[in-house]
């Protein structure tokens, strides 16, 4: 079996998610206590996850689900930038606000599940008969 190589992470992006590891918000700390270890219906999340050029709150790469907490820090034109790179990466993002996550946890989470569990990772194909047809040429 072939070795994988896996390319480094720019040194700047791989700095800001570890910075980032040891100075969350409540809110983070709130969910990510729900999160880690499996612990959420056995889903593997990372938290302050890189991926380049962002780094993402929490992400379950099995499921390609990001989570992302905003609070007043946050600029409506960096998150639509970083929306729009993540889910042409084929990510689904799921935006809160943290006061959301600190008082509606339970809500927060019913929202990340059901995501989780209502993926449809391939097309469904109509029932028979159904779809494009030709039209005959005149």
């Amino acid at each position: 079996m072939a070795n994988r190589v896996i390319p480094p992470l720019p040194s700047e992006t791989l700095a800001n998610a570890k910075q980032l590891r040891h100075t969350t918000t409540d809110a983070e700390q709130a969910l990510w206590h729900h999160l880690r270890a499996g612990r959420f219906g056995g889903f593997k999340f990372r938290r302050q996850h890189a991926l380049p050029p962002y780094v993402v709150d929490f992400v379950c790469l099995g499921q390609l689900l990001v989570v992302e907490l905003d609070g007043s820090q946050h600029s409506p034109d960096v998150d639509a930038a970083k929306s729009h790179f993540l889910t042409r990466a084929g990510f689904q993002l799921l935006r809160f606000w943290n006061h959301d996550a600190l008082t509606q946890t339970e809500d927060v989470l019913a929202q990340i599940w059901n995501a989780l569990h209502d993926r449809t990772l391939s097309p469904t194909p109509l029932p028979r008969g159904e779809g494009l047809t030709r039209e005959p040429l005149p």
